[in-house]
């Protein structure tokens, strides 16, 4: 038989359509990658705890029943975007030092949880 495939050497590249555009050069270039291991947060400014009252005690719990967050899913961090103006216990998984710190100075305290 004759033909490209029959010579030494003859053949195609892996990636060769018959002249059709290649699939690998049709789809775009993917650049960067995706962190599968990364740890997600759902985060909650504390701008956001004025609804509730004064020396409250606010855990994820009572931050979902809120609506403050989505859902249990997640561990909470809470970040210091806001004022915070009554004194509350606030237990969460991670803090912000700004967030720490404001919610200290409005004389509550931030306990880390698990």
């Amino acid at each position: 038989m004759k033909g490209q495939n029959s010579r030494s050497g003859g053949g195609v590249r892996p990636s060769f359509e018959g002249g059709q555009l290649p699939l690998v050069t049709a789809l775009p270039k993917m650049r960067g990658f995706t962190n599968n291991f990364r740890k997600r947060f759902s985060t909650v400014n504390i701008r956001q705890f004025s609804r509730f009252p004064e020396n409250s005690e606010v855990t994820p719990q009572v931050m979902n029943d809120a609506g403050v967050i989505r859902g249990l899913k997640f561990p909470v961090k809470v970040l210091g975007d806001g004022e915070l103006t009554v004194p509350l216990i606030v237990e969460a998984h991670r803090f912000s030092g700004e967030a720490r710190r404001k919610i200290e100075a409005a004389g509550g305290t931030a306990q880390e949880i698990g």
